[in-house]
């Protein structure tokens, strides 16, 4: 008795294949409808850099002490999607932590300086966060795409 030769059987075995593989694959993908929350904290995140970077441009130091807090403490994402990312990144969780605590350090030092008017050390320290960014998105960007985003 093969499952070819009953195709009752092979219909539920294909049922429950493609149940436990649509589940596999929900807990991976995301729908680009239902992006994650991390999504939209990265996209704030760009926004105040672009003001910031605009800021700088004007010399305007109060606008970028007002932004610097937002970037320094930006949102987090939920528990439950945090804990996601965190599995994911298993022993990789540190590194992950430490670009954004360099990005939080960085961000604070960049409105402390903007507090002082001291246009050069605001420069510094926007090169600091941008740094980080870079190095996160450079190790972790590609790979999380392809893992939460996969279709």
């Amino acid at each position: 008795m093969t499952l070819f030769r009953h195709p009752r059987i092979l219909a539920a075995a294909l049922c429950v294949s493609m149940t436990a593989f649509g589940a596999t694959q929900a807990t991976r993908a995301i729908e680009p409808e239902n992006p994650m929350a991390l999504r939209a904290v990265m996209q704030q995140l760009e926004r105040d850099l672009q003001s910031v970077t605009s800021a700088i441009a004007r010399e305007d130091w109060a606008q970028v002490a007002e932004l610097a807090p937002g970037i320094g403490k930006h949102p987090q994402p939920p528990m439950r999607e945090k804990m996601r990312i965190l599995a994911w990144l298993g022993t990789g969780a540190g590194k992950f932590r430490s670009f954004d605590t360099q990005t939080h350090e960085a961000a604070l030092a960049m409105g402390e300086a903007a507090a002082r008017s001291d246009g050069h050390a605001v420069i510094a320290a926007f090169a600091k966060v941008q740094q980080s960014c870079l190095a996160c998105h450079q190790n972790y960007r590609k790979s999380f795409k392809e893992h939460f985003y996969a279709q």
